[in-house]
């Protein structure tokens, strides 16, 4: 199976995947380490970065699937594109894919956990509230059913949502 978490930077995904990903269990795939590595490793900001680690990301993902584990991908995927080549990897892998919208409905509570989070990247700068603001504009919505998630609940909360979602009659 693959999980896609999307939504915008600081709403919680990395937080929900490896929470999910310990339940279920399931490998965790995260765009933002593999750009952080690829800018350690001298590739510059000024080249597609962003690009290079979803496609990374794709190659770690479908080597994990074709290995018969489950994965979990976090990232923003807040264009078609980047949605797409998700759905084209569960067709490939003959693998049902549920997309999981991690959303923080409170912009000030939002701003504080961007403000105050500390991912242990190195070369990969945190984003900043008017990069989130200019994302969240260009978000583009879904064309398929997607499960959203409050990441003002509890985590263990919005990980049991979304196991009870994957257990479903039509996930079996």
């Amino acid at each position: 199976m693959l999980i896609v978490l999307a939504g915008l930077p600081a709403s919680g995904k990395s937080t929900i995947a490896r929470a999910l990903a310990v339940r279920l269990p399931a490998a965790v795939v995260a765009v933002d380490p593999i750009d952080d590595a690829m800018r350690r490793a001298g590739i510059g900001a000024d080249q597609p970065t962003g690009l290079a680690a979803y496609m990374v990301a794709e190659a770690v993902a479908e080597d994990v699937l074709a290995a018969g584990l489950p994965v979990v991908v976090d990232a923003v995927n807040a264009v078609e594109p980047a949605r797409q080549q998700w759905r084209r990897l569960a067709a490939r892998r003959g693998v049902p894919m549920v997309v999981v919208e991690v959303v923080c409905p409170d912009p000030g509570a939002h701003r504080r956990r961007l403000e105050g989070r500390s991912r242990g990247l190195t070369d990969l700068p945190e984003p900043t509230w008017d990069h989130v603001s200019r994302r969240a504009a260009e978000y583009e919505p879904w064309t398929e059913p997607v499960l959203r998630l409050d990441s003002a609940l509890p985590v263990d909360a919005n990980v049991e949502v979304v196991l009870r979602e994957l257990a479903g009659p039509d996930r079996r």
